[in-house]
This record gives C-alpha cells, structure tokens and sequence, in this order.
C-alpha cells in the first residue's frame, strides 16, 4: 500500500475558499487501478496559516505513479495554477509518499 499525501499551507483569510475549491472539484479518482481512498485533512492553525492535507491511499506505488501520468491526474490538475488563487496559498504544497509497513484495524480484534 501506498500513501500519497500534500501539505497545504492556507491563508487563514481564505479558508473558506480553500475548502470550496476542494469540496466542489472533479477528482477523476475513482474507477483508478489501485486507488482506494481520498480523504482532506484539516490541521493546526497558526498565526499566518491553516495546515491542510491531501491523503491519498493507493494499493501500491506503481499505481499511483501510472494515474500521474494519466489524462485523469493531467484533468483533476487542470485549474491548479489559476491566478485566482494568488495569495490563497504561503508557497507550493509539499509532497510526502509513503510506503505502509504496517496496518492495524478494528478488524485485527475480531
């Protein structure tokens, strides 16, 4: 398994844009091979911004490095650099893949 995440650092002015833009957009996820689960995080706030995160499961990272390269990463990116969003952001996101080593679920105890 693997876990596909981004770091947001959000204006605090501009939170509510921030999470409309999100909440109303084409993800182009699902029917992908290999993906499993999309979930935003909502974080700490600090002084100067929110922290926001993209948290992406996917069965394995072969997986998510074919949908980067796919029309449906290249469409659900299509507006990432609108103007409009100046100021909406303290720099670009940071990404952080990760490979799962070990998963334990509610499962487990049954």
């Amino acid at each position: 398994m693997f876990i596909a995440m981004n770091r947001f650092r959000v204006n605090p002015e501009r939170v509510e844009e921030f999470e409309k833009l999100w909440l109303e957009r084409e993800t182009h996820l699902q029917g992908l091979p290999g993906f499993v689960e999309f979930h935003m995080l909502r974080g700490p706030s600090e002084e100067d911004h929110v922290l926001y995160a993209s948290h992406t499961i996917w069965r394995s990272r072969e997986d998510f490095d074919a949908w980067t390269h796919s029309e449906a990463f290249r469409a659900a990116h299509a507006n990432a650099g609108q103007s409009r969003r100046e100021g909406l952001y303290l720099g670009p996101p940071k990404f952080e893949g990760f490979e799962v080593i070990q998963t334990i679920s509610e499962q487990d105890h049954a």
